[in-house]
């Protein structure tokens, strides 16, 4: 039996009768755990939070290239419906910018913010691995409905990887590097910030790379 997970910062704590919700930006984990220089074992990832709380759901939000004849997302995807994840994927928007490069784009933050405000009646308290500003008023909101929210990113990188306004919105806040002990699949070699976003040989950008930022793809 494992102990739950204590973090460093002492004000960080969970209620383990709390009906909990974590909510994962895939995109963000993905580059989060990369720049910090470990893989994410999801398995672990879903036993640390189980160890909390009562785990109500756990949903993994990600974009997909359209049309690729195979994405290396997919085994993943496929992995995480089976093993207690529910997955949302959305199409990621290819398109062409002013001077006629072809570019990709692609965010799940409405997906996650319908779910969530879906989900508030049946909370406690909402887990957020994410990053994005645009989602401090999603907190505001179920903070306002009288649940707690715990954001989990990381500012070990050089510049930090969340917003400061998501982090100050949230009630507690957990560097994901205090997590990778529970959660390392295996250790990557860290990426300086920014990450560049290169396209393959075959001409389409890889979707395993999060589309935060439009992606070049070559003529």
């Amino acid at each position: 039996m494992f102990p739950p997970f204590e973090a460093k910062d002492p004000h960080v704590h969970f209620d383990p009768q709390e009906r909990l919700g974590l909510f994962i930006d895939g995109a963000h984990l993905y580059a989060a755990s990369r720049n910090l220089g470990f893989e994410v074992d999801y398995k672990g990832l879903l036993a640390v939070f189980r160890r909390q709380a009562r785990l109500v759901r756990a949903s993994y939000y990600t974009a997909l290239l359209e049309n690729d004849e195979y994405s290396p997302l997919r085994p993943l995807v496929d992995w995480l419906g089976y093993n207690g994840y529910g997955v949302v994927t959305k199409p990621a928007r290819e398109f062409t910018d002013a001077s006629g490069r072809r570019r990709v784009r692609g965010n799940t933050e409405v997906e996650m913010t319908v779910d969530v405000l879906t989900l508030a009646p049946r909370l406690d308290h909402v887990v957020l691995l994410a990053g994005d500003g645009d989602l401090r008023r999603l907190v505001e909101a179920v903070q306002q409905q009288g649940l707690r929210v715990t954001a989990v990113s990381t500012i070990r990188t050089q510049p930090g990887m969340i917003a400061d306004e998501l982090r100050r919105q949230a009630d507690q806040f957990i560097d994901l590097g205090e997590l990778a002990p529970d959660i390392t699949r295996r250790q990557a070699e860290p990426r300086p910030r920014p990450v560049p976003l290169r396209a393959p040989e075959r001409g389409r950008a890889t979707p395993a790379e999060p589309f935060r930022e439009p992606v070049e793809l070559p003529d």
